[in-house]
């Protein structure tokens, strides 16, 4: 594993004490070449404000040896795919992964769920779909990983939603299906750890037993393809 672009500081509340150079150093610890900060978006109770964004523009781009990317995990707001933050920011971050979350969107459909990522990917500066496996949120697999396709979108597997304590159900007929049709549209995917803490930073454990029991293709995992990433980042 090169990377982990899905990983949480302080800035995101949840108790999460942790800065980005706590991060790094874990990072660096895990013999990770890069790690991408993505605190949630300001409409997340207690989390990151615009200013807080705003900063990140002239963060450092290296830190104890790991190469650093900033984004943001945006919230998606209702079906027409809006987001939480706005494009004078969001345009100049490195990438944002949008996912849903019930304390901003409510659950609606399959076909409005479906609708939501999809009007989500098309903005130019969301790179991935984050956790798309929540129970609470029905969608349509084959329809999402096609448009996911047609807009250089990754989806990523999740290490926090394969918990069996996690928040977002039992998610492994969900991410069973996303990977079936990842496999046969020859889509990428990305392991992320969504960790709020340096402990989890680079933890796929889950997400790699996942993938061997599905039989997924070890060349459509990014992980271990830096440049693969970078290259979906542009």
């Amino acid at each position: 594993m090169q990377f982990d672009i899905h990983t949480h500081t302080i800035a995101s509340g949840h108790g999460t004490s942790c800065t980005i150079t706590d991060m790094a150093k874990a990072a660096k610890s895990k013999g990770l070449s890069l790690i991408g900060i993505t605190d949630h978006g300001p409409a997340t109770f207690a989390a990151g404000t615009p200013s807080y964004f705003r900063s990140l523009l002239m963060a450092p781009h290296l830190r104890c040896g790991v190469q650093l990317l900033y984004g943001i995990e945006l919230n998606i707001l209702d079906d027409e795919g809006h987001v939480d933050l706005e494009d004078d920011i969001l345009s100049r971050l490195d990438y944002a992964i949008a996912s849903m979350h019930i304390q901003n969107h409510a659950p609606g459909t399959q076909e409005e769920n479906t609708k939501a990522y999809q009007n989500a990917m098309k903005h130019p500066k969301v790179k991935v779909i984050g956790h798309c496996d929540d129970v609470k949120y029905p969608v349509d697999y084959e329809s999402l990983v096609l448009s996911a396709k047609e807009n250089h979108v990754l989806l990523e597997l999740n290490e926090s939603s394969l918990s069996p304590s996690g928040y977002r159900g039992d998610t492994r007929q969900n991410n069973a299906s996303m990977l079936y049709w990842c496999q046969k549209s020859s889509q990428p995917i990305i392991l992320s750890s969504d960790s709020h803490g340096p402990e989890g930073v680079g933890d796929f454990t889950r997400c790699l037993e996942f993938v061997k029991e599905q039989n997924f293709p070890r060349e459509l995992i990014l992980n271990y393809r830096l440049n693969d990433l970078l290259s979906y980042l542009k």
